[in-house]
């Protein structure tokens, strides 16, 4: 009652009296869906409090930009804490966190796919969603404060695990023939080492994710390699295109033409002509079964442009494209950097030429205005500090656009790790030990390995499955359209007031 009664007091300090010392006056903000119900609560509050005075209740112009407000539910909410972590989204900009809530436990499940143990995370979720209710209401330690919070995060990280799961085909890293038989089958009676060598293929592909005749062969890892590595890429080049798609979005809802014409415009170019034609060139080969190196291609396209391709040529018509496509993102880099800072100072001087009054003071509000006001002064233009601006964000992005599609190939690095060490847990411990005819020994071994299965791939794994995820999302897909300098709007609640606040 005491915090309440101090957090009444304190909201009324924030309050003045008007001229006649009758009522109180505030400025504060409110969301515009909210305005009729607040209007009504004055009301009731007039007529309970018998007060003489009626309240007056009227939209004002403010000078600053209003604070940030997303309204979201149990599902979203953790989705958008994870947004706000980072930064909370500048007034009226588009909001990552409603493509987060399917690319961030999708990106984390490329990392972390095993379908084993994606139902072990899946378990976990289901228990602390049906437990909703009571855990809501209790007192918990912060880790598991930060699982309850992120329950829904866990449901959905655990459903694309399965999904990608099975694609990978791996069950605590055991292949099933789950969609039908292999397409490949042993090429005579005699041979005993089927798994590493005389493998033929006899029939059509296996119809869903990777055909578990690959597991244990001689060209395991050389095949998943090339596999995850082309489609880290091809996820990558995707999400961060997104990015920059929505940047348009910003620039038209804000009616920045300028933005549009030279920073979407060359930015599209710029990375399309390079990764996203690298992309194109992973779908064609993958259609084709072409043996065509692209480390050669990609390399030489800036090396040497006019040198014949021989066999890494993947379609006709492919030099000269490479080289319409260097010229491109040759011709992107000024576009970027120099337009913008001129067209703004045009446009400035513009504006301001042959202005030499100032603002006149208009009422006793003008002279309490702060000195640094925004009604105090228009702003001097600074063309050096917009040209350097301007240049370190064309730079960021040229640059970022190479190691940004590199960074992607984490979803590759760890989807191997996750896989690599599931094979090593099953194969030289629970094997081993199943090995022996001995129950004692098979114990240990099957405790051995449910211990290391839970700390390790279900706890540490997906630890760091989500960090990376929370990397690429923050770094690599929201630096391409998200400012992230808003602020959020807090309104007073006694709901809000925690135990731990003053």
């Amino acid at each position: 009652m005491v915090r309440r009664e101090k957090a009444v007091y304190d909201t009324l300090n924030m309050l003045n009296f008007d001229v006649t010392k009758k009522c109180l006056v505030g400025e504060g903000w409110c969301p515009i869906f909210a305005k009729a119900q607040i209007q009504e609560a004055l009301q009731r509050a007039t007529f309970d409090s018998s007060s003489q005075v009626g309240i007056i209740f009227h939209v004002m112009d403010a000078v600053e930009s209003p604070p940030t407000y997303f309204r979201t539910n149990h599902f979203t909410n953790a989705y958008q804490e994870i947004v706000d972590a980072y930064g909370v989204a500048r007034y009226q900009e588009a909001n990552p966190a409603v493509y987060s809530v399917v690319t961030f436990p999708f990106l984390f499940a490329v990392m972390f796919g095993d379908w084993g143990h994606g139902i072990c995370l899946l378990l976990g979720a289901l228990v602390l969603i049906a437990r909703e209710g009571r855990l809501s209401t209790q007192k918990l330690g912060s880790f598991m404060e930060m699982l309850f919070g992120g329950r829904y995060v866990l449901l959905l990280m655990s459903l694309f695990s399965i999904y990608c799961g099975l694609i990978y085909n791996e069950f605590f890293s055991v292949p099933f023939h789950i969609f039908g038989g292999s397409a490949y089958k042993c090429r005579d009676v005699t041979c005993s080492d089927a798994k590493s060598a005389g493998l033929i293929k006899f029939r059509d592909p296996y119809p869903f994710g990777v055909d578990p005749s690959w597991r244990g062969s001689r060209s395991e890892l050389p095949f998943l390699n090339s596999l995850k590595m082309k489609m880290s890429i091809l996820l990558g080049v995707a999400q961060m295109n997104l990015g920059i798609v929505l940047s348009y979005f910003n620039a038209r809802f804000f009616r920045s033409s300028l933005d549009i014409r030279y920073q979407f415009v060359p930015q599209m170019i710029f990375l399309n002509s390079l990764f996203g034609y690298l992309s194109l060139l992973i779908i064609i080969k993958w259609c084709t079964g072409s043996q065509a190196d692209l480390y050669h291609v990609m390399i030489y396209m800036f090396l040497s442009p006019t040198d014949d391709l021989g066999e890494n040529e993947l379609f006709w018509g492919q030099r000269p494209l490479q080289i319409v496509l260097l010229l491109l993102a040759l011709v992107a880099v000024p576009w970027m950097l120099f337009p913008k800072p001129f067209i703004l100072k045009k446009l400035h001087s513009e504006r301001f030429q042959g202005r030499t009054y100032g603002l006149l003071g208009s009422s006793e509000f003008d002279l309490d205005v702060e000195p640094d006001s925004a009604r105090d002064h228009h702003e001097e233009f600074n063309f050096s500090e917009v040209f350097v601006h301007q240049m370190i964000h064309s730079i960021e992005f040229v640059l970022g656009a190479v190691s940004n599609t590199a960074s992607y190939l984490r979803l590759w690095a760890l989807s191997l790790a996750h896989s690599e060490l599931s094979t090593v847990f099953y194969e030289k411990v629970l094997l081993l030990a199943w090995g022996y005819d001995n129950i004692i020994i098979r114990l240990i071994g099957l405790a051995v390995f449910a211990f290391a299965t839970a700390f390790i791939l279900l706890m540490m794994e997906t630890l760091s499955a989500f960090l990376h995820a929370l990397r690429l999302h923050w770094v690599e897909f929201q630096n391409k359209f998200y400012h992230g300098d808003g602020y959020k709007f807090k309104p007073f609640s006694f709901a809000l007031i925690t135990d731990d606040d003053d």
